[in-house]
């Protein structure tokens, strides 16, 4: 299988730059992976295709303020992206500068964090932070909100709110669980009176989600790897949800790594670690039944997630359909409702 396969024309005017001015405001296109069919619906009739004992998993996530610039001690500029805090004072980052930085340099960023670079890991770098305020302190303070690649303006105040989830909680993510962004407290109120329960997994979305595959056979990608915890609370209450004949719903894509990560031995068990998982075409799903997802970059693994879970064809067409139908793209942009084929 082949990442062409997975290529889509995008006009750039479709690329959500600013949020809907209320979460809830996105339009939502409904799949049914079975049959195929498309339905074009708005985000706010969701509850409508929910029903009491199913499980909705939300990723509890949040984005952190990973980005810093500086200098290094020898005077050149460089950006720094933390892509996953280790522990208080210790962090991997992606570092952009003119010359790489060597181990044992040192780093002044935003004028006021000093770092080390103790080593470099493949295309990461290890940073040891001086002093006794922890990271995610510093971090927030000094450093400011990573938005993607594809939002074309500076962080701004909206954006503060925005590109996090009103239940965000565990933070370390570089990256906002997209799907999530569409619910309001007002939302979550409803469908828990409509008796849909809800469940949460933690997976720190990483820079990597918005890197597209650039081998050309699929199977040749090396997925990069992010931290989740699945907690015994949501096995539970997927395993109470289907005893009484509920679905599981994944809100996101990180939501379905993360459940699915914690299933490769066959069956769900609770737990934490690493997982780089690659779910493409061919890939048998043991936990989610339903997926509420966003629209993917062209040849992202995303998009080669969503279609092995809708299947290929109908995502082809779907995604065709968003783009004449003028649906918004990515993190800002509309929702898609999937049911696995």
């Amino acid at each position: 299988m082949k990442t062409s396969d997975f290529d889509f024309d995008l006009p750039p005017d479709l690329i959500a730059q600013i949020p809907a001015q209320e979460r809830r405001q996105s339009r939502l296109l409904r799949l049914d992976g079975a049959g195929g069919v498309l339905e074009d619906r708005q985000f706010a009739e969701l509850p409508q295709f929910l029903y009491a004992n199913d499980v909705l998993v939300f990723n509890d996530t949040r984005v952190i303020k990973a980005r810093l610039f500086g200098v290094k001690d020898s005077g050149g500029r460089l950006e720094v992206l933390v892509e996953r805090v280790l522990d208080a004072h210790c962090a991997l980052a992606h570092i952009r500068a003119s010359h790489a930085p060597k181990p044992g340099s040192g780093l002044l960023l935003a004028g006021h964090v000093a770092a080390t670079v103790e080593e470099r890991q493949g295309e990461l770098y290890r940073l040891r932070f001086a002093g006794e305020t922890p990271l995610l302190e510093l971090l927030e303070q000094y450093g400011s909100l990573p938005l993607p690649p594809y939002i074309a303006h500076a962080p701004e105040a909206l954006d503060e709110t925005r590109y996090q989830t009103v239940y965000a909680r565990e933070p370390g993510a570089v990256a906002a669980p997209t799907a999530g962004l569409h619910f309001d407290p007002a939302m979550l109120a409803a469908l828990d009176a409509q008796g849909v329960r809800t469940a949460y997994v933690t997976l720190h979305v990483g820079a990597g989600t918005f890197q597209p595959v650039r081998v050309e056979e699929i199977a040749d990608h090396h997925m990069h790897s992010e931290c989740y915890t699945v907690p015994q609370r949501t096995v539970d209450l997927i395993r109470q949800a289907r005893a009484a004949g509920g679905r599981v719903v994944a809100v996101g894509t990180t939501s379905l790594r993360a459940l699915e990560s914690a299933a490769a031995g066959g069956e769900l068990a609770a737990g934490s670690g690493d997982t780089n998982i690659f779910i493409f075409p061919g890939y048998r799903f043991r936990v989610v039944e339903r997926l509420l997802t966003n629209f993917h970059l062209p040849k992202s693994t995303l998009l080669m997630l969503v279609s092995a879970f809708g299947g290929m064809d109908n995502i082809r067409r779907a995604y065709r359909h968003a783009v004449e139908g003028r649906y918004r793209f990515f993190s800002y942009g509309d929702a898609m409702l999937i049911e696995r084929r």
